[in-house]
């Protein structure tokens, strides 16, 4: 029995998440086996070959995977997930829209955002916005699980993986893609990037005036509360959180954050927190490294102008 995870990819380069997911794999102690989907995906899949722990890399090419739609995906995990001990995959919007539909067609239970395994089937996962943790068994002959990437070190280069072709199921025809429409960033992305600028609604509409300028300094990550996405002074894409991305960076900076649990939730497992803010009793300064009590529209400014002295 191997393990298998499905890998994800921009199209140019493996993310992140699927190195920390066979770094979660090992785990079990089994062969790992990666499943690359796309069209035109030679150079990814050997990308994915040369991960270090990973010991064959399935190849799925086909025209309708150019754009892949969760139904089609899931048909290929079904196809090839019977003869598997595990289907793995990072907790991300794509994986949490196919692996649900391969549980449910290979009629098994699913275990989400695990950040600890336990070979055979026991998994730590948080719940309540991560204020308590649950230790879930799972009795199924086949484990369907994503992991916080978060909660995973990398797995690094130095593979010398098998890479194998697979035949690809027709397209289930139950959806269609139409468009999509990216905001194209030269900065990293914020689920894997070092640093991390995230700004709070107190920013209002300075907050890319003030935040940007910090983030380049640093080479990092634009971030924002829930509350700052809603009153529409930032995407969706940067927010940060429980119901957003959760992040895990080297450095995190919380200017203008309160500190709602909602928020914790997605950047508490920070290594470094500082924290500005103009209120001294704000929850944030509980989580913080270093913070700072002070007007955050001249402190900000003061502190990107000293970094690039």
């Amino acid at each position: 029995m191997s393990i298998l995870i499905l890998a994800e990819h921009d199209g140019k380069h493996i993310k992140q998440s699927t190195r920390q997911a066979v770094t979660a794999a090992g785990a079990w102690q089994l062969p790992i086996h990666l499943l690359v989907i796309g069209a035109n995906t030679a150079d990814i899949a050997a990308q994915a070959a040369g991960i270090a722990g990973v010991a064959k890399v399935l190849q799925a090419d086909a025209d309708h995977f150019a754009h892949p739609l969760a139904e089609d995906v899931a048909a290929l995990l079904v196809q090839l997930g019977k003869d598997y001990k595990a289907i793995l995959s990072a907790h991300t919007a794509f994986s949490k829209s196919v692996l649900p539909r391969v549980a449910a067609l290979l009629d098994v239970g699913m275990v989400s955002d695990a950040i600890s395994i336990t070979a055979p089937a026991t998994y730590v996962r948080p719940i309540y916005a991560g204020n308590v943790l649950a230790t879930v068994e799972s009795s199924d002959a086949i484990q369907v699980v994503t992991i916080r990437a978060t909660s995973f070190v990398a797995a690094a280069d130095g593979g010398n993986a098998e890479v194998a072709a697979t035949a690809v199921p027709a397209p289930t025809g139950l959806s269609r893609w139409i468009k999509e429409d990216k905001n194209v960033s030269d900065r990293p992305e914020l689920s894997s990037a070092r640093v991390v600028v995230s700004g709070g609604r107190s920013l209002a509409e300075r907050f890319n005036e003030l935040l940007e300028p910090l983030a380049h300094r640093f080479g990092g990550a634009l971030g924002a509360t829930r509350a700052a996405v809603d009153a529409g002074f930032a995407p969706n894409d940067i927010q940060v959180g429980q119901t957003g991305t959760i992040v895990a960076p080297e450095l995190y900076f919380a200017i203008g954050i309160s500190g709602a649990m909602q928020h914790l939730a997605g950047m508490k497992d920070s290594k470094i927190i500082v924290a500005i803010n103009h209120d001294p009793d704000a929850p944030i300064f509980q989580y913080a490294d270093y913070g700072l009590v002070a007007n955050l529209f001249d402190a900000v400014p003061e502190l990107t102008t000293a970094l690039n002295q």
